[in-house]
């Protein structure tokens, strides 16, 4: 069929790449070194595929095993994409599948599109004697598919991928490469983050046109942000994430480049089904942009790792009938590892009640807001409740929802007693030299719109807890004399790398109760989380290709400390070095409140005893030596 030369090997190049990028080994399979692609006429040396097709041949066959390939077609402009599935389907796969020999064709992907307008994508699969089209977590996928993707889909028989998001190896070099996009497009750090919000939200959807000029381009971008920001109750942050054009003309070329290749990388990296998982995918990206960005060490945002997040929700034993507030919530990953666990182990019912009524989250900064907010109508939530704002002035106060518990926000204090939020997950902004709103001032804040009997999770710096001066009295007159102290973990010193930060623990406190003398508290030390460095990054062990491992105590630590949060009188610990209860000594003239002050140390096994004794024996001997030498010299002076 008729072609233009030039969006072909444009195509070939893209198909490649992206093919690379997922960890597919692109090289011919004939050549028995294990490649598992073959482009173009290198098909024709696998007897049984030159057979079905002759003369034809697509731009790229990828054998999945020995018995499946992957059907790969591309077209010049993007609205062709049909004609391209139609061919990969019916000109390619069906000839093979006809044939009926040892090999069958599985998958079918349409590309089309240039470099200049981007591309797009659909994936077919033939399950069940049919067709079907390739989704992930329900969306339709929009990249091509990765090897654990295809195995999935392998394994499973069924044309939806669950609970899937890109790998962290991929999604942060994606990340990176987009941050390296923008800077080229000439959109400088202060204006990424709403853009990438604005961009994420144009594609929740259809992804806009991108075969356009940039006036029509950032009208339709801004369109589609704020259409779904409207029909999500936020059109007032439409404004936050608006895009506009460069007023010099002569950029105009390279600001389109920018928003069309920035595009193109979340739609390879099937970002509309990622963002249906249960990871942060959003924050995780984030996380990359505001280490390049200007505003992180400035207004002391620090982006929780995830691990962490789920950590604190499984630990404060979070239900469906919670009431959950973050009061410093930036992208919202407190709240999506909240409605996460909730999805895995509730009702279908409970579910869109609780992301409906039971979310609250608070954020002073307007495009860190808007991020938030994405990250929840990515998992179909249309109600949520995030505000921009105060949380030292901002309210809630109850209300009933078809006779359930919420709350609302309001300007005005909840009556004593009537305080409606029954947990908190949060990490405050880390405070700056001199400022007023140190992170303990967010935690008796955030105390003060809660329950009594609620509980609050809250990652803290570790001098908050052992420090002289304003902290110990914060420690005794304010969280001890009014609240509970449940547990106090501590956990690895790089927790944040590469960011500089202090040492950090987590504290998790019961509202309202003040702390008895005899009261056992859950002391831990987590000094492994199963994650490693790798340039400049610290990134899951298991994340890496290929995975390793690494140690992790958090797997030993969780049940223990969850079980005890449960039933804090009854649940009795002690691992030496890692965690214990204990009660607190309020004989210590410093009120340390910090686990490596209650941890026992690890007995001493057979051989270190040996070993010790040894050692003691030769220091021994060897001082009497020389204090007898000593001795004689000075009896012959």
């Amino acid at each position: 069929m008729p072609r233009s030369a030039k969006s072909e090997v444009e195509a070939y190049d893209y198909i490649r790449r992206q093919l690379r990028e997922l960890q597919w080994r692109v090289r011919n399979p004939s050549l028995g070194t294990g490649g598992q692609v073959w482009t173009q006429n290198q098909c024709f040396s696998h007897p049984e595929i030159k057979a079905a097709l002759g003369l034809l041949r697509p731009e790229n066959i990828v054998k999945l095993t020995e018995r499946y390939l992957w059907i790969i077609e591309a077209k010049a402009e993007r609205r062709q994409l049909a004609a391209a599935v139609d061919e990969a389907v019916n000109l390619y796969s069906k000839p093979i599948n006809d044939l009926k020999g040892s090999v069958e064709a599985l998958l079918a992907t349409g590309i089309a599109g240039d470099e200049e307008a981007g591309y797009i994508a659909r994936t077919m699969i033939r399950t069940k004697g049919k067709w079907r089209v390739v989704t992930i977590n329900g969306q339709e996928a929009t990249g091509l598919l990765a090897p654990d993707d295809v195995r999935a889909l392998i394994d499973s028989g069924e044309s939806d991928i669950h609970e899937f998001a890109p790998p962290q190896w991929l999604f942060l070099q994606a990340a990176e490469r987009i941050n390296g996009i923008l800077h080229v497009g000439g959109i400088n750090k202060n204006d990424r983050a709403k853009t990438m919000a604005a961009l994420l939200l144009s594609v929740v959807n259809e992804p806009p046109n991108l075969d356009t000029m940039l006036p029509v381009l950032i009208g339709e971008i801004n369109a589609r942000s704020s259409a779904i920001l409207r029909e999500n109750g936020k059109p007032d942050f439409a404004r936050f994430v608006e895009i506009l054009p460069p007023t010099n003309t002569t950029n105009h070329v390279k600001f389109r480049a920018a928003l069309v290749h920035t595009i193109q990388e979340l739609l390879n990296l099937n970002i509309r089904s990622a963002m249906n998982s249960s990871t942060d995918v959003l924050g995780q990206f984030y996380e990359v942009f505001l280490k390049y960005g200007n505003g992180a060490k400035e207004i002391g945002i620090v982006l929780t790792p995830r691990h962490i997040t789920r950590f604190a929700v499984e630990a404060t034993g979070l239900s469906p009938a919670d009431l959950v507030l973050d009061p410093a919530c930036g992208t919202g990953g407190f709240l999506v590892a909240a409605f996460d666990h909730i999805r895995r182990t509730s009702t279908k019912r409970q579910v869109e009640r609780f992301k409906q009524h039971n979310l609250f989250g608070i954020e002073q900064e307007s495009y860190v807001a808007v991020l938030a907010i994405v990250n929840m109508i990515f998992r179909g939530d249309g109600k949520h409740n995030i505000v921009e704002g105060n949380c030292f002035t901002t309210n809630l106060r109850p209300q009933t929802v078809d006779g359930a518990s919420s709350a609302v926000f309001d300007k005005d204090p909840a009556r004593p007693g009537t305080e409606p939020i029954t947990r908190v997950l949060m990490n405050p902004p880390f405070a700056l030299k001199g400022e007023v709103d140190q992170e303990r001032r967010f935690v008796s804040r955030a105390l003060t719109l809660m329950a009594d009997g609620g509980i609050l999770f809250s990652l803290l710096p570790m001098d908050c807890m052992f420090g002289a001066h304003e902290d110990r009295v914060w420690r005794t007159t304010e969280l001890l004399a009014h609240h509970t102290l449940l547990a106090v973990v501590s956990f690895p010193d790089e927790l944040f790398y590469p960011a500089a930060l202090k040492q950090v623990i987590g504290i998790i406190v019961r509202k309202g109760f003040p702390h008895p003398k005899e009261q056992p508290v859950f002391w831990a030390r987590i000094d492994e989380d199963g994650h490693i460095k790798v340039k400049s990054k610290r990134i899951a062990a298991a994340d890496l290709v290929p995975p390793r491992t690494a140690p992790d105590d958090i797997p030993r630590v969780l049940p223990l400390l969850r079980s005890f949060i449960a039933n804090p009188d009854t649940v009795a610990v002690n691992e030496p070095m890692l965690c214990k209860t204990a009660p607190i000594d309020f004989n210590d003239p410093l009120l340390e409140l910090l686990p490596e002050a209650y941890l026992d140390s690890t007995p001493p096994t057979q051989a270190e005893l040996e070993a010790a004794v040894d050692v003691m024996a030769r220091e021994t001997a060897a001082f009497l030596i020389r204090f007898g030498q000593e001795a004689r010299a000075g009896e012959f002076s």
